[in-house]
Order: C-alpha cells, then structure tokens, then sequence
C-alpha cells in the first residue's frame, strides 16, 4: 500500500508543471494569467463583490435581536395624583412608583416585506457580479497583450544574438583567410585589418545584446509574476511564430466583442436599476414584527428573578415620508439624466473603438507589406554573399566586397527580424481592438 501511495504522489509531482517547461508563449501566458498581482487582486475583487452582494440581500431574511438591561433605581420615580375624594381641594398625592431592581429580555424579529434599498440589491446582483468578472476579463487581455509582446520581443534579440554568432564564426574564419594570406604575401595586410575591426564590431554588438536580453527577460518574468531569482528561457518555434503573424484582414468589427461595450452596457443596466430604486422612494417601507418581553421586578435584588411578567406583540410597520422638499423628484430627474448621458458614452466608445480598429488594421497592413518587401531583400542579400564569397576566393573580388556584402545581409537579418517583430506586435493590436484576444 506505502509503495504504490510513494508512486502515485511520484507521478503527481511529475505532472506538475516547471520552471524549465514555460517556454512557449501559451505557456508564459497560462503562468502570468495564474500568478500576476493584478490578476489575482480582480480575482479576490470578485469574491469581495460576491460577499457584499450576499450582505445587502441578507437583509431580507428575518432579522431577530435579543437585548437584555438590568437595572437598579437607586430613587424610586415619583408619580403625582389628585385626590379624587375632595377634586376641588387641589390636593396632590406623590407616590413612589415601580421597583427599586428590574431585568429584561426582549426578543424581537423584524420581517422586511417592502424595502427599496434591499430591492435594489436583488435587481442590481447580477450585473455588478457580471462587472467584477468583466473587470477582471479586462486585466486578463491587457495582460494577455502585453506578455505576446515582451515574449515575441525576447524572441526578436535572441535571434538577433544567433545571426551575431554567426556573423562572428564566418568573421573569424575570413580573419584566419586573411591572415593566412597575409602572411603568404598573396594580400596586403588592409584585409587582415579590416576583418579584425569586422569581428571588433560584431563581439561588440554580441555583448551588448545579450545585456538588452537580460533586461527583457527581466520585463517578462516582471508581467509573468516569475520568480526574478529563477531561470526562464523561451524557445522560438518558427513555424509557430510565422503562422501567428497572419491574420483575416476582412472579418468585420463588432462592438459587442470588446470588453469596455460590455461594461459599459452592464453599467447602463445599472443606471436602468438605480432609476427604479429612485422612482419606488414614493413607496412607502413596510416591515412585520414580533417582540416578546420577559420582565423581572423585585424590590429585593436577591429575589429579582423569582417571577416573571412577560408580555408580546406583533404589528405591521409602514414609514412613508410625506414630503421632503422636492428630494425625491430631484433625484429621479438625476436619474433620468445619467441614464440618458451613459448613451452618450456608448456614442464615444464606438468611435473610439472604430478608430482604434482603422488605426491598427492600417498598421498591420504597413508591417505586413514591409515584411514581405524585407523577406524579399534578406533573400537577396542572402545570394549576393554568396557570389561575392565565392568571387572572393576566385581572386575577383577583394575582402572589402566580402565585407560590404556580409554587412548587407547582416542588415537585412535584423531588418526581417524587425518587420517579423512588427507585423506581430500589429497582429496582436488588431485582435485586441476586434476583442478576439480570450
């Protein structure tokens, strides 16, 4: 029995995820959507919602409070009465009334039959529970977003850092054909110079970008809630990568998908709620109630709770305010006119939204053109390294047009790169404007 607990608990730590298995961009989004601050505050904002929600319909259970006193004169009350013998003498008689010690224990319960705050409550839960949970949805886009974009720029310096190493290795090996010609007489010693500033330069470049990689892990593991202190590496899947950089460019917008429409519907909802909350105010408050008092009197504190005198009731309670100076009138109007303006904010965000879609799709559409124009010219670079290399060993060309020609293409890697990194980037701003991020 204890072995197979030790391989079950074995095989469930082995289906726990790790460090060293974030690596995809799936993979660094589920981590920042579970552990990100902000996420799991909207997150703990929902359940406080859901709480207070709960606390204001809680009122329309029956409300029952015990209150107990005990209590000692230490004087009587004095209580004056005519002498019903002879009125006209005008003689009063003061009489010490009561008991020096009593107690009570009052139970009371009160029913709400009709109260428009707690109507309110019941009316309004649903949407300001559906608030919370777009609230958070919000949160998760915009992270969602903005981790893509950290990741796809991580990506970018890294393949940046490989088209550098090999930028370097084909350096260092023209610098050991320079030398090795230098030496034989066969060219003078400018080549050999000008490979050394060539690998000078691209050692530089190395070391400076494996720095700016650090600082974009950092961003990263920043957005993600990762631990700082342990290590993250992202792998590119190119096939991934380049199958994510397209999208359907003729696909029609639609409000209803972004977030904000929806909030902002679910507050017009509300709005719509509040008016009625303020329209039932010329409905009176009605409520039930039952008391039972169990009353302790006793000139002698030793026998106080020797006998009892209880005595209940139950009744209705109606409260209506007859005027208020016009309040309530005002208020509806306030109503009203909050309403009437929330659609005014529907007018504003569709704008909004239509331009931010335009402004991203026009984007998109420059990054995609300059992709393909970018990708044509890293073809071409490509080929014309390779004549020149070969003229170059053929005695036609000279090392500066080697040079030159591996410069071009060294060029054109990290302007391809840019342009992948860009119609990504674009990608992500138009699925976002459209509300197809989930």
């Amino acid at each position: 029995m204890s072995a197979i607990r030790i391989w079950t608990a074995a095989l469930v730590l082995l289906s726990l995820p790790t460090f060293s298995q974030i690596n995809s961009l799936q993979d660094c989004i589920q981590y920042a959507l579970e552990h990100h601050a902000d996420i799991r505050q909207a997150q703990l904002d929902e359940q406080i919602t859901d709480r207070t929600i709960r606390s204001k319909l809680a009122d329309w259970y029956p409300q029952v409070n015990l209150n107990f006193n005990l209590q000692h004169y230490l004087q009587l009350p004095v209580s004056i009465f005519p002498d019903f013998t002879n009125p006209s003498s005008g003689i009063r008689r003061e009489v010490q009334t009561g008991v020096a010690n009593s107690s009570t224990a009052a139970l009371s319960l009160n029913q709400p039959m009709f109260n428009r705050d707690v109507l309110l409550a019941y009316r309004t839960s649903r949407d300001i529970r559906n608030q919370a949970v777009l609230s958070t949805k919000n949160s998760r886009i915009n992270l969602t977003a903005s981790v893509s974009k950290t990741y796809y720029d991580v990506l970018l310096t890294q393949q940046q850092i490989r088209i550098i190493d090999t930028d370097i290795t084909r350096l260092e090996r023209g610098l050991k054909d320079a030398t090795h010609q230098y030496n034989a007489g066969i060219v003078d010693k400018t080549d050999y110079m000008r490979a050394t500033i060539a690998l000078n330069n691209s050692k530089a470049s190395r070391r400076s970008a494996a720095e700016l990689l650090k600082a974009k892990y950092a961003a990263l593991k920043n957005l993600m809630g990762y631990p700082t202190e342990d290590p993250l590496d992202v792998q590119m899947d190119s096939l991934s990568v380049y199958r994510e950089a397209f999208l359907d460019t003729t696909s029609a917008l639609d409000y209803n998908d972004r977030v904000e429409y929806q909030l902002l519907t679910t507050q017009k909802s509300l709005r719509e709620s509040e008016l009625t909350y303020n329209r039932n105010s010329y409905l009176p408050t009605v409520s039930a109630f039952l008391n039972y008092n169990y009353v302790f009197q006793n000139q002698k504190f030793s026998d106080l709770y020797g006998r009892a005198f209880p005595n209940s009731l139950f009744g209705l309670t109606l409260a209506y305010p007859i005027f208020q100076g016009g309040k309530r009138h005002h208020n509806i109007k306030i109503a009203e006119l909050q309403l009437h303006r929330i659609d005014w904010d529907f007018a504003r965000l569709r704008n909004a939204i239509h331009a931010e879609y335009e402004q991203s799709l026009a984007n998109y559409k420059s990054s995609l053109y300059n992709y393909q124009a970018l990708n044509e010219n890293l073809g071409l670079a490509r080929e014309v390294y390779q004549v020149i290399q070969l003229q170059y060993k053929s005695g036609v060309k000279t090392y500066l047009d080697v040079i030159i020609a591996q410069n071009d293409l060294q060029i054109a890697q990290f302007n391809h790169l840019n342009a992948l990194y860009q119609l990504l980037s674009s990608k992500i701003d138009v699925d976002k404007s459209k509300g197809n991020i989930r």
